[in-house]
This record gives structure tokens, C-alpha cells and sequence, in this order.
């Protein structure tokens, strides 16, 4: 067994799958993945071959493909280009169109971009018109509450003066803020990772990673690749996991096609493909609970000045 082949082998059962398993991740033939395992090239097609299978191979198992092939580039080297042995079936020879195909190739050309011309001006159209219609609507609305006057002061008589008093004005509540929506923006890529910001701050946002059609390898940790795994195993058909953000996480799955990850019901553009992906999510700064921490003293209790600020601003009410 060459060290290539063991390597493979090695992360292929640290991570419990079988040859089975890699072949319908990588559409690569058992047999084939037999011989990179052994190290016995002569089995497959070529070179070529074998440096695309050795890559798909490393993706399906989590490992770096460029890597592993600049470390082993003396058991796939990348200067030989074999000859494709795979027999090519010859292309059809066109046939000749006549000129009555011709053109009715012209006019169903000409009617297809004239129907997707109008179908645009439709949609334009159907979009002014409903904005149209709601701005309209918040007019009649702000109109009939800036109509709508404060009901007056009563007045009730002071027995003890003789007189008449001033009711009290009853004091109207502050809307609460809403929540301004969760934004992701991608801010670098460094390797395989690709790194998001997520806003706003000052909120707790859910991170949601949902597997469904098969089996993925799904990789959770805290901080970055480096740090405190949450969880490091496959993941089963219909799984879902939610993680708070309230630090850097980093995220790894082998089949980027079967899981989705969603921050707040956010989707994240993972690829979409039969292959890993990593991600690092940074909350942005301003994190819950900063501000409870500026008043009070390393030990989290309050100082004496406070107190006496405090004592002092209540006699004085």
C-alpha cells in the first residue's frame, strides 16, 4: 500500500465511511478506489485520471485536495498527459437544413424574444401598478389619522379651592424599534474558507444547518477550524442543528448539496455541489451583554462611587 493510499484509507474510516459510501459521493467505480487505496495505478486509465480521481476522493473524506496532491505529487505527478484510452463515438454528421427549416428556425427565434419582450413590460407594469395602489392606500391612512384630533382637557371642580382644576395630559408610550433585518456580506476568502459578517450586532442570531436527500459529514466548531468541536461526525437524512452566534463559528460539510445553512432564515450560497464546503461566520461587533459590563467593577459587583451617585441622585428626587 503506497502512503498516498493509506492516508485516503485513514480519513475514509476516521469518518466511518465505506468504499460504497465514497463511490456514491464521487460516481468513481469501487475497483478504482481499490487501486488508490493499494497504490495500484496501472488499473486506471492514466494519469489524468488518477489525479481527478484522487481529488474527488479527497473532498469526499474532508481533506485538501491541492494539498495532499502537492505532498504526494511524486505518486501522481502532474507533467504527464495520457491519452484518453476511453473509445470517443464519432459525432453524427449534421444534417444539411433545407430553407423552409430554416426559416422556421428564424420565426420561432423571433416570436420567442418578442413573447419575452412583453411578458418584461407585463411584469413592469404589474409592479407600478400594485406600488401605485399601496402608496395610495398610506396616503388615505396618514390623511385620516393627521384628520383625527386629541380628545380635550376635562375639567373638574376643586371643592377645597372654590375653583376649577386642569386635568392631567395622560402621557402616550414610545414605540419600541423594530429589528432591522440579518444581513450576510462576505468579507474574504482565506484557503477553502470562506469568511461572512453578520449584522446587525446587538442580536442573538440562530444558526440553522438542515441535511436532507442522504448522509453528510457535518463539522461545528467554535471560534475557527481550529477550535472546540460541537460537533465532528456524518449527519443523518432530516437532521437539523441550531447554534446560537454568539461567537465565531466555523462550518464544514462533505456534501454541500444535502445541507443547507441559514442564519436567522438567511440562506448562505454554499455551492450547491456534491462536494465539501467551509464557512466561517463572525457576528459583527457589539455583542448582547457589552453594555451591562461597562458599570460594574472586574469582580461584577457595583463600586462604591456608583452607589453613592446612586444614593445621592435618589434624595434628591
Amino acid at each position: 500500500m503506497s502512503d498516498l493510499g493509506a492516508l485516503l484509507r485513514q480519513a475514509r474510516e476516521e469518518r466511518g465511511l465505506t468504499l460504497e459510501d465514497v463511490q456514491e459521493t464521487t460516481k468513481i467505480r469501487k475497483r478504482y478506489l481499490e487501486a488508490i487505496e493499494s497504490g495500484d495505478h496501472s488499473v486506471l486509465p492514466g494519469t489524468f485520471y488518477l489525479r481527478a480521481f484522487v481529488k474527488n476522493y479527497c473532498e469526499a473524506v474532508g481533506l485538501d485536495a491541492d494539498e495532499v496532491l502537492r505532498l504526494y505529487q511524486h505518486e501522481v505527478p502532474a507533467s504527464v498527459t495520457d491519452q484518453i484510452v476511453e473509445a470517443v463515438p464519432a459525432r453524427q454528421p449534421k444534417r444539411v437544413q433545407t430553407r423552409s427549416s430554416e426559416r422556421i428556425s428564424k420565426l420561432s427565434f423571433n416570436v420567442m424574444m418578442w413573447s419575452f419582450l412583453i411578458l418584461i413590460v407585463v411584469v413592469v407594469w404589474v409592479y407600478f401598478v400594485n406600488n401605485k395602489s399601496s402608496d395610495t392606500k398610506e396616503m388615505d391612512d396618514t390623511n385620516i389619522t393627521d384628520q383625527a384630533s386629541p380628545p380635550a382637557e376635562t375639567q373638574s371642580p376643586d371643592t377645597s379651592n372654590g375653583g376649577t382644576s386642569t386635568g392631567t395630559p395622560t402621557s402616550t408610550p414610545t414605540p419600541t424599534p423594530s429589528q432591522d433585518p440579518t444581513t450576510l456580506t462576505f468579507s474574504s476568502k482565506i484557503g477553502k474558507v470562506d469568511h461572512y459578517d453578520v449584522a446587525p450586532a446587538g442580536v442573538l442570531h440562530k444558526v440553522e444547518i438542515k441535511v436532507s436527500g442522504g448522509t453528510s459529514w457535518t463539522e461545528v466548531r467554535k471560534g475557527s477550524k481550529d477550535g472546540e468541536a460541537l460537533i465532528s461526525k456524518n449527519t443523518e437524512d432530516g437532521s437539523v442543528l441550531t447554534y446560537d452566534l454568539d461567537q465565531p463559528l466555523y462550518i464544514n460539510v462533505g456534501r454541500a448539496d444535502l445541507s443547507a445553512i441559514t442564519v436567522d432564515g438567511v440562506a448562505i450560497n454554499d455551492g450547491d455541489r456534491a462536494g465539501s464546503k467551509k464557512i466561517q461566520l463572525n457576528p459583527a461587533e457589539g455583542a448582547e451583554g457589552t453594555e451591562g459590563t461597562q458599570s460594574q467593577s472586574p469582580d461584577n459587583t457595583s463600586t462604591p462611587g456608583d452607589t453613592a451617585d446612586t444614593d445621592n441622585q435618589q434624595g434628591t428626587e
